[in-house]
């Protein structure tokens, strides 16, 4: 077997089973859980048959239409690499938003920290570019860019699920940890894998096929997670001096305000009022006495 024809037949596998993952998803009714991820699978597999027949009518057509089916693979291609990086972007955020549900204080203030580090993410992203390449040449290292950012968010947020998941009650065959787990096979796929890969290579090259195997078995680790019955999350229970139950309460204090108390300036002093009284007291008992007498 050529190795063009066994990475066509990759390419394939990773086709199919990207349409059986999105087919068992909505069956299970999990994109009302995660919408972007149900997002996320809709475009790669709507854009995968796209792109290989824009990929065959290059090859099989004239010059002209050649250029022309170049031309719009190459906008197709980067226009759904940009948008899966904002969707994974949004992926993050529903993991992140589902492990911590029991603890809304602390979802809330990390939902804000994942706000921040996308406007972070831009301004670095947009000020590394070397712009030596103008206009539409550019679109490839803006989207790269974009993509090797979100690719940190998923290591992060992996690293952040596997240390706290005792804390959290969070199980193993979660669905939230099950996609946060295949994001970060595929994230470190592309740090380690694309970092050895020349400039000069082809796509039959032997890590390309290293790289190929490691997104399959990211899309089978998603199909067993979304197939297999997902187990009942227990309760929070924690006692109420436990540091991650005061975390809890600090950052569910964190943007609103105090309550607001009226004080009123007394127009004396305390011991003044005190004194008043003692001598009105002192009065009366006098007066009685004289009125014995």
């Amino acid at each position: 077997m050529s190795s063009e024809l066994a990475m066509s037949l990759l390419s394939a596998l990773e086709f199919l089973l990207s349409a059986a993952l999105a087919f068992v998803f909505w069956k299970k009714g999990l994109q009302r859980r995660f919408p972007s991820m149900s997002a996320y699978l809709a475009l790669r597999v709507a854009s995968t048959p796209v792109l290989s027949l824009l990929l065959m009518g290059h090859l099989l057509s004239s010059q002209q239409m050649q250029r022309n089916c170049e031309f719009t693979y190459f906008l197709l291609f980067w226009a759904v690499y940009i948008l899966s990086a904002a969707l994974l972007f949004f992926v993050c955020m529903e993991v992140f938003r589902s492990a911590l549900s029991s603890l809304p204080g602390l979802m809330k203030f990390g939902l804000v920290i994942f706000r921040w580090a996308a406007v972070v993410s831009l301004i670095v992203t947009f000020s590394s570019i070397s712009y030596t390449r103008r206009g539409l040449l550019s679109i490839p290292d803006i989207a790269s860019g974009l993509m090797r950012s979100v690719s940190l968010l998923e290591l992060c947020l992996l690293a952040f699920l596997c240390l706290s998941m005792n804390a959290l009650r969070l199980s193993v065959r979660d669905m939230a940890f099950g996609i946060a787990l295949g994001f970060g096979l595929m994230s470190a796929n592309d740090f380690v894998v694309v970092s050895l890969l020349n400039s000069n290579s082809t796509l039959t090259a032997p890590l390309q096929f290293v790289y190929q195997s490691f997104v399959l078995g990211a899309l089978g680790t998603w199909i067993a997670y979304a197939a297999l019955p997902e187990l009942a999350r227990r309760p929070v229970v924690m006692p109420v001096n436990s540091t991650i139950y005061r975390w809890n309460e600090i950052a569910s204090a964190l943007g609103h305000p105090g309550t607001q108390i009226a004080v009123q300036q007394s127009n004396g002093f305390f011991l003044t009022d005190v004194e008043k009284v003692v001598e009105k007291v002192l009065n009366r008992s006098l007066k009685g006495r004289e009125s014995e007498l």
